[in-house]
């Protein structure tokens, strides 16, 4: 069916109206953007949507991102509109309130049809991305009969402002992803007001120099719409489409002001925008010809679908390509006997080279492993011998050089998680995670399986000093929930904690790893990682000291308990690669691990500030012990670096002696 502007015009004032009346009910929100972009929707769900209501999870669909998060009245109302089971009319009714799935800011995990959690400006956008990258990869895979569809993005001026945007879209111009298609909201304004209060710059022609195609059109003129988003599907170059519009459209005394942009609109200009556009149904009613129109689009897809399915049952690959979209890891046979014979060696190196080696274990085993590094491939050891470059001359490799865009590396990864049917990875310092953490953040608050190799990760790696010592970073990435921050002591640890970070389909993982080479400590094939912490060595003789340690001081804790043997001193060592596994653990584990006795003394061994450590070390003889840094690091080798800040046996048995003794 055809839907003339006649049609469309209606359609569109549905999604306004269900947009200031949602906004108003709440007393919060924004609806300037939804009604200025309710038109271009309308258009993009009638004419270029590939999408069906009734499989939300629909493999070969297109993405919509609204990276323009703060609008999202817009896609409540047109996953409402077209027929998904979710938002209900009664989840919109209570928008931004306890209960309902219709929160603030779009979030994947409570609504089957949001794509990706946006709202931190520019990260949609370079989620988008990621998943443009995912079907490029996965239709080189499997062929176009199986995976062929767009990814469209609705994206503000914030969004175009903020620094992840340049690296974003100079990444998808530099792989010319022409299935990324980017609407931008180009009203000329932000919250302060206008836009050229904070900038002048020309947006069109930066897309341009990134290698992107450029399109414009009126935003409230339903032909033009059509025309220039026939010119975006129609690119072999990511898009750019300049959609000239009026903020707060509809609302005749606010719109095209900043007013509009955050606030409701008041009971008042309510009726007068209902005035105005001739709609007179109640607050949050639909005219029964309206959203049958709407629904007719729902229904629409559902033959798209079903074509797709017959491609993938008589597709000699579809088994393997279900399987790698369900996100089940295949049968890794070789793995454990790969780990089996690690740990029977004694093998010296740094963790980092560890996980390089193991790398080239599981990337041919794993074919949907995606890797990567923020211009560190060398340093970061992410590249596996078996992956091939992923670029616009062959996009069924599976390494990408990201170039110096931490955070757009990462907001990628998250992408092309999110996307489904491959596992990213990615490196680069631990000391740049500041860099991408707003991005990490989103990974664990959307539970993707994406997973950081983080090197570099302590003074450990010497010359390059304080600007590149990470200090504060390793606990400061724990503080973030639903994420797993390993910091493993040797090769057989490495092992695991990777193992670990890709069995887990809903948190996403740090792998925080040495410059340095560290001995082999364990010689236990047993999944011990898996617990988060473990005895690693036992006391001999009555316990009196219980040392903790993660990464490369575990060697040291190894040290200091046999100094404190050979002085008649019964210790533990307790390996903690991963705290979060730890704390899951039930407690009667918890408390072999570390018994609450206070007549033994617990002492922390990490080379980063000590404040955290104290949930573990402070239920204790007479207070626990913190060994750490609370300062930065300083320009020196790494040998000489750990003896200046008291990293050696000699600096560490007298201070434990000290509070025994206290």
């Amino acid at each position: 069916m055809t839907l003339s502007p006649d049609r469309l015009a209606p359609m569109a004032n549905a999604i306004r109206a269900l947009s200031m009346d949602a906004v108003q009910a709440a007393n919060s929100g924004h609806p300037g953007m939804p009604m200025g972009m309710a038109d271009v929707a309308t258009v993009l769900y009638a004419k270029f949507l590939k999408f069906d209501p009734a499989q939300p999870k629909w493999a070969d669909r297109d993405r919509f991102v609204l990276s323009a998060g703060h609008g999202s009245m817009l896609i409540y109302s047109l996953l409402h509109l077209t027929g998904y089971a979710s938002p209900t009319l009664d989840d919109i009714r209570g928008f931004r309130q306890m209960g309902s799935v219709c929160a603030g800011h779009p979030e994947n995990f409570l609504i089957e049809g949001v794509e990706c959690t946006t709202g931190p400006l520019g990260q949609g956008l370079a989620m988008a991305v990621g998943m443009a990258m995912a079907e490029r990869h996965l239709a080189a895979t499997f062929g176009d009969d199986v995976v062929d569809h767009n990814t469209w993005v609705i994206a503000g001026d914030g969004c175009l402002m903020e620094g992840i945007n340049h690296e974003a879209i100079g990444l998808a111009g530099t792989l010319k992803l022409g299935r990324l298609k980017v609407l931008w909201d180009n009203n000329k304004i932000t919250i302060d007001g206008d836009t050229s209060l904070s900038t002048t710059e020309d947006i069109q022609a930066r897309y341009r120099a990134s290698g992107w195609d450029v399109f414009d059109c009126d935003g409230h003129d339903f032909a033009d719409i059509e025309r220039a988003l026939a010119a975006a599907a129609a690119s072999d170059r990511p898009s750019l489409v300049s959609c000239r519009t009026v903020i707060g459209k509809g609302a005749p005394n606010k719109q095209g002001g900043h007013d509009v942009h955050g606030a409701p609109l008041g009971a008042a200009e309510i009726e007068a925008a209902r005035e105005h556009l001739g709609w007179t149904s109640a607050p949050f009613e639909i005219p029964a010809e309206i959203l049958a129109d709407w629904r007719s689009l729902g229904a629409r897809g559902a033959a798209a679908r079903t074509e797709w399915e017959a491609r993938l049952a008589a597709s000699d690959k579809g088994a393997e390509f279900t399987r790698r979209m369900a996100g089940e890891l295949p049968d890794t046979d070789g793995v454990r006997k790969a780990l089996t014979d690690w740990v029977a060696g004694d093998t010296n190196v740094a963790t980092r080279k560890a996980s390089e080696n193991w790398l080239n274990v599981l990337a041919p085993a794993i074919p949907e492993m995606i890797g990567g590094s923020a211009d560190l491939t060398g340093s970061n050891n992410t590249k596996a011998k078996c992956q091939a470059p992923f670029n616009p001359q062959d996009y069924s490799g599976r390494y990408v050089y990201y170039g110096i865009r931490e955070f757009g590396m990462a907001a990628a990864m998250n992408g092309m998680a999110l996307h489904g049917g491959v596992i990213p990875y990615g490196g680069t310092f631990l000391i740049f995670s500041d860099y991408c953490r707003n991005a990490i953040r989103l990974s664990a608050l959307q539970q993707t399986r994406v997973i950081y190799v983080l090197t570099h990760d302590s003074i450990g790696l010497g010359e390059d000093g304080p600007t590149h010592q990470p200090v504060e970073h390793v606990m400061s990435m724990r503080l973030i929930p639903n994420l797993y921050v390993f910091r493993p002591a040797d090769v057989i640890e490495t092992a695991e904690c990777w193992n670990l970070a890709l069995e887990a389909q809903e948190t996403p993982s740090v792998l925080a790893l040495t410059r340095q080479n560290l001995p082999q400590l364990r010689s236990s094939g047993d999944m011990l990682s898996a617990r988060g912490a473990y005895t690693l060595r036992s006391a001999e003789g009555d316990r009196k000291v219980i040392l903790i340690a993660t990464g490369s001081e575990v060697e040291l804790a190894v040290k200091v308990r046999d100094e404190l043997q050979a002085q008649g001193i019964g210790a533990d060592v307790v390996s903690m690669p991963c705290m979060e596994l730890f704390a899951a653990q039930d407690e009667a584990y918890q408390r072999e691990i570390l018994p609450n006795d206070p007549a033994i003394l617990r002492v922390s061994i990490e080379a980063g500030i000590t404040q955290g450590w104290e949930r573990y070390t402070a239920f204790s003889r007479n207070g626990g012990l913190n060994i750490g840094l609370d300062r930065f690091g300083a320009s020196a080798p790494a040998k000489v670096l750990f003896e200046r800040f008291g990293f050696t046996v000699e600096s560490i048995v007298p201070k434990i002696l000290d509070k025994l003794s206290a």
